[in-house]
């Protein structure tokens, strides 16, 4: 992941605007002070690219740990995942059928039954 391309060296000052290291810092990272602080560094020149992609590492697996854990429970479980998906499929089936017998009504497609019924 690419960070401030002006920036050549740790020791040089860095730009967070735009830098797509910090966008994901503000966004996943629930450590402000942390951000503020890696932010600050950053402009300064105090901090290098490595220690704050690190962190950021960091953080997205704490973002991404609880949804690690849910996937694996329902991994383990794939029947009852299974049997959601067929119990909404039946629901999905049951709405679409009597959207689609409004449907042929209003454009007036049940002509083979008129026919069939004289």
């Amino acid at each position: 992941m690419y960070t401030d391309p002006t920036r050549l060296r740790a020791t040089d000052p860095g730009h967070v605007e735009g830098n797509p290291v910090f966008l994901y810092h503000e966004a996943f990272n629930l450590n402000r002070e942390e951000v503020a602080d890696l932010k600050g560094r950053y402009r300064r020149g105090a901090v290098g690219d490595v220690e704050v992609k690190q962190k950021l590492a960091t953080a997205l697996n704490t973002f991404l740990e609880p949804i690690r854990e849910r996937r694996a429970h329902f991994a383990a479980k794939m029947g009852l995942v299974r049997d959601a998906l067929a119990h909404g499929t039946d629901r999905a089936r049951k709405a679409a059928q009597t959207t689609m017998a409004l449907v042929h009504e209003a454009l007036e497609l049940g002509y083979l039954e008129r026919f069939r019924g004289q």
